[in-house]
């Protein structure tokens, strides 16, 4: 998962802290939640994109979720992890709002959205492994998704996990053990049969 933590990593800072200061002082909470929502919304989309698997859900999800922070920029009382902050107001969003309108069991992407996890750094060929990868972890189930997407592709600590996902750290531990596994065993699959169509 190596490609995909570092893709994200290059398109935004993990835990950037937003420190700007305006003339008067301090940035106000408001201006903090904007900074925050304009530093971080492609980590917001992609954990959207986990949790629903459309990429036209992970839009919804990401505009619902602008709103209600800014609705809601009142209740921040420090300006550090709003990150986290979001990532937890875009998963409440989906399990209270969303999902009971969604396909309850979100499927795999056919499609990698390029923009947002392939690296034009590297060469096609690992590009071509991290959308596979991608397509793999899109067919995990939600909880195991949602975890991969939080530690493995956004960098967040087993810890800073489980308290968004509300959650106790050994259930993180387990469903990202569970998930390597079933990405293991597909990954192996697909490995034996390019080998028997190749003939070799």
């Amino acid at each position: 998962m190596t490609f995909l933590t570092s893709r994200a990593r290059s398109v935004n800072v993990k835990h950037t802290q937003v420190t700007i200061y305006s003339m008067g002082g301090e940035i106000s909470s408001e201006q903090a939640v904007r900074g925050a929502i304009q530093m971080h919304s492609k980590r917001v989309w992609r954990f959207g994109l986990a949790l629903s698997g459309a990429s036209d859900v992970a839009d919804d999800l990401l505009q619902s979720t602008c709103l209600r922070a800014l609705e809601r920029h009142h209740q921040v009382t420090s300006h550090d992890r709003l990150d986290s902050w979001l990532m937890t107001i875009c998963r409440s969003i989906w399990l209270n709002e969303v999902r009971s309108r969604s396909v309850r069991k979100a499927q795999a992407l056919s499609v990698t959205p390029e923009a947002e996890l392939i690296s034009h750094d590297t060469d096609s060929e690992t590009n071509i492994f991290a959308a596979e990868v991608f397509t793999q972890v899109m067919q995990l189930p939600e909880a195991q998704r949602e975890t991969v997407m939080l530690v493995f592709v956004e960098g967040y600590s087993y810890r800073e996990a489980a308290a968004m996902l509300d959650v106790p750290i050994g259930t993180i531990m387990s469903r990202l053990s569970n998930a390597r596994q079933k990405l293991k065993t597909v990954m192996q699959q697909d490995a034996a049969s390019a080998v028997r169509r190749s003939g070799k």
